[in-house]
């Protein structure tokens, strides 16, 4: 951070204050240098959008100055004077231009049975599935995040800014791609259905093409193989599994019906290799039961899976 950012971030500050009363000081220090009008511009929007996230902290204006060590000028008042203080410390510390650049995170939720199509602007899409959660990044929409459920990606190739995906501790760069990620339980599977997708760019650095998957469990990477028609066919109604537990079908269900179903320990751990066609099943839960080799209680909280008697 320049000397005049510096000046620039100490005049924002102060004019901020309901008792500033130097305007002959900071017109004279605006006329000096033709490039301060635009630093100190540059200052009040940075200024504002920081005292904005420093307000949304708990104790935030005098845990951010105690941690920075920068006391707070006498001539601020408590409220939202002090807020400011702590936002110009903050400025201060690290630069406008790099609190501006910042990351900008937001969080995009899908309820259970609602899909969602996203538009990046780079040209890429994300399709999130039902009841997931998905982090994307305003100061760069080139990564994101899976939190919860699953994504389908349609990503823009661009050598020279990769994009990246983050999913339970697991790092994937695309390679001009068409993937689905898939958070289950503590398992993370990636699947491709074109191009390429690189796992762990900066550890194993394993390659993924068109069909061929991943499963993460911990540090653990199983691959296998996949049909390209399966990958992501979620967002057409269908759920295609090999070998998937029972218990991931009956959450997967849960997050596609948007009804609620359980499975009982007995069949919980059961695999299920096949596709379940969801629009049929929304009101057929005997179908589901012929198809999952299970009897299917249904009552007032949803279904639940059941070993056949």
């Amino acid at each position: 951070m320049t000397r005049l950012d510096e000046e620039a971030v100490d005049w924002a500050a102060r004019v901020a204050d309901r008792d500033f009363t130097d305007w002959d000081g900071f017109t004279a220090w605006l006329e000096a240098d033709a490039d301060r009008s635009a630093r100190y511009d540059a200052a009040v929007v940075a200024l504002a959008d920081v005292e904005r996230t420093v307000a949304q902290l708990p104790a935030a204006t005098s845990a951010v100055v105690t941690l920075l060590r920068k006391p707070v000028p006498a001539r601020l008042h408590a409220g939202r004077w002090l807020g400011a203080a702590a936002a110009a410390a903050v400025i201060g510390a690290i630069g406008v231009n790099a609190w501006q650049e910042r990351a900008q995170p937001y969080v995009v939720e899908t309820r259970a049975g609602e899909q969602r199509v996203l538009a990046l602007a780079d040209g890429s899409s994300v399709i999130l599935a039902a009841g997931s959660r998905l982090m994307l990044d305003r100061a760069d929409q080139r990564r994101a995040t899976v939190d919860a459920g699953e994504a389908l990606f349609r990503v823009r190739h661009d050598a020279s800014r990769p994009f990246r995906v983050g999913a339970g501790g697991l790092t994937l760069t695309d390679i001009g791609t068409v993937f689905d990620v898939k958070r289950a339980g503590a398992l993370t599977r990636v699947a491709v259905a074109e191009g390429a997708v690189l796992v762990d760019p900066d550890g194993a650095a394993l390659r993924l093409d068109a069909g061929e998957t991943v499963v993460a469990d911990g540090d653990r990477l199983v691959a296998g193989r996949v049909a390209v028609s399966d990958v992501g066919a979620w967002h057409e109604g269908r759920l295609a599994y090999d070998g998937a537990p029972l218990g991931e079908v009956a959450a997967d269900l849960s997050r596609q019906l948007g009804r609620r179903v359980r499975v009982s320990p007995a069949v919980a751990a059961r695999q299920f290799r096949g596709t379940l066609d969801v629009p049929s099943l929304r009101s057929d839960p005997a179908a589901l039961g012929a198809l999952l080799d299970v009897r299917v209680h249904a009552d007032a909280l949803g279904w639940t899976l059941e070993q056949r008697e």
